[in-house]
């Protein structure tokens, strides 16, 4: 068998065609009777298909943003099919879910002893099954990521944190995301461009993320409009998937308010809002609100990007966001000021929170989507 084309976390198989070689990879990790996690797009489409694993068992019924009513189906059908291992196929919320239920399929309940916030993170040991993670968009960078988010039936976003939660491998094929509609091309394109910002910005030491941060926001800044304008563009295609891996890679570093702000908006059970497209629109906000906390780093990312100086930071980024087509503001979303006072004690807990480069308060956090509104 072929090496993986990088082993950085976790092995990784990047390039076109490199789909073909799923079965392999599972056998590789013992892994023989697979349950599929996807989405009923994707499955719709034949992807699952493309996946050459013959005729596996698939579980497609989950949201924009997984539930632990998701998690707890999933489960059952990893069980009622004597399933070993896991693939995950889409987006970061297959991969998400994938995470959570190989996580339910080898721990005791309940689940929410897990979390972030629940001093859950050393509770988390390595008997999960094998998992494998194939990315279809570019943006959540999860495949190559530890973490993963679900909404518990409590209505908390929360985050699960171990290196165990990452995927054995990541097969990252370019091909996968040719048929992306260019709004979830940009929306994801933005998530990926969020990870690598706030992880250069995080006030963690690490300068190996950051390395690979400002490469993958220069790729990304650099490939997303043609992305967007023509998704059979292959070098952009392959260049914004590349980026959204490198997020992933980078954010290990930690995130930021952008993510704090918009993990609660994520939870709403009566929306299915966007992730990356929230990050979007919090992204330059967030920008002008960090600027005093770390400007040298502002003036390295506008020297990166174009911009005149790194208070250009916020303005460059709206540009970007109405270059796109996505919306600039969380009433185009539908939202209102009553909806956001609520979330702002549950952004200001979140547990990107405390690697913001600015201490983050109840208070800003209210600001802060109220100047997004």
């Amino acid at each position: 068998m072929q090496p993986p084309d990088m082993s950085y976390l976790t092995d990784i198989y990047f390039g076109w065609g490199r789909v073909a070689r799923v079965s392999e990879i599972l056998e590789k990790l013992g892994g023989k009777r697979p349950l599929v996690i996807t989405d009923r797009g994707l499955a719709g489409l034949g992807m699952v298909e493309r996946l050459g694993l013959g005729q596996p068992q698939v579980f497609d019924r989950l949201e924009t943003n997984p539930t632990e009513k998701n998690a707890r189906a999933a489960l059952e059908a990893y069980y009622q099919n004597s399933c070993d291992s896991i693939v995950a196929l889409g987006g970061g919320s297959p991969i998400d879910l994938a995470k959570i239920v190989g996580l339910l399929a080898s721990h005791p309940g309940p689940l929410e002893q897990y979390a972030i916030l629940r001093g859950g993170v050393s509770r988390i040991s390595g008997s999960l099954p094998p998992l494998v993670a194939v990315p279809t968009t570019a943006g959540s960078g999860s495949e190559v990521g530890r973490a993963a988010l679900l909404t518990l039936e409590s209505g908390d976003k929360l985050g699960f944190l171990s290196p165990h939660l990452l995927p054995g491998a990541a097969v990252c094929d370019p091909e996968l995301t040719l048929s992306m509609p260019s709004a979830l091309t940009a929306g994801s394109g933005m998530d990926a461009l969020a990870h690598c910002v706030e992880a250069y910005l995080s006030p963690r030491w690490n300068p190996v993320a950051e390395a690979i941060a400002l490469d993958g926001l220069e790729r990304g800044f650099g490939s997303i409009r043609a992305a967007v304008n023509d998704g059979r563009d292959r070098p952009a295609r392959e260049a914004m998937l590349l980026a959204s891996l490198e997020a992933g890679l980078a954010f290990q570093k930690g995130l930021g308010a952008v993510h704090s702000l918009s993990h609660p908006l994520g939870a709403l059970s009566d929306r299915r809002l966007h992730h990356g497209t929230l990050n979007g629109i919090f992204l330059p906000h967030v920008l002008e609100f960090n600027y005093s906390a770390c400007p040298e780093k502002f003036e390295r990312l506008a020297a990166l990007l174009g911009a005149k100086s790194g208070s250009d930071l916020p303005e460059l980024f709206a540009d970007l966001l109405s270059e796109l087509g996505l919306p600039m503001r969380l009433s185009e979303l539908g939202l209102q000021a009553e909806d956001l006072t609520p979330l702002a004690e549950k952004a200001f807990r979140d547990h990107c929170t405390p690697t913001n480069p600015r201490p983050l308060t109840v208070e800003d956090s209210l600001e802060l989507y109220l100047k997004a509104l």
